[in-house]
This record gives structure tokens, sequence and C-alpha cells, in this order.
């Protein structure tokens, strides 16, 4: 997982990114894996990284990115 340590959040943002990725993981067929929930979690730090507030965007921006990666 990428390094997101020096990333600081407002609470309103965590609460949104909290929302997104709970959101992403309960859309996504059961079982799901820790390796989808640590890629879930990667794109909407990122996308919350980048500005993106809005936690339906978040979470659909985190499930087009584990839907593009590359199957492994």
């Amino acid at each position: 997982m990428k390094d997101f340590s020096a990333a600081a959040f407002s609470p309103e943002v965590i609460a949104a990114m909290t929302e997104a990725l709970d959101g992403a993981i309960s859309s996504l067929p059961e079982p799901v894996s820790s390796t989808h929930v640590s890629l879930l979690a990667e794109a909407v730090l990122r996308a919350a990284k980048a500005g993106e507030r809005d936690a339906v965007t978040l979470q659909r921006l985190a499930l087009l990115e584990l839907q593009i990666m590359p199957r492994i």
C-alpha cells in the first residue's frame, strides 16, 4: 500500500471516505478479499488526497479503479 502517512483530512472528509469505502465493499460479491479491501481503501485515500470530497464519487472512483486493475 502506498504511504499516506503525511496526508491529513478533516473529520468531514474522513466521514465521506468511510462512507465511500463501506459502500464500495458492500457492493462487491461475497467473499470480499482483503486485497480488494486494501485496493479500494488506497483508491479512496488517493482520490481524497487529490481533493475529491463527495462520498458517492469517492466510492465510484474506487470501484472503477478496482475494475480496471490488471488481474494478477
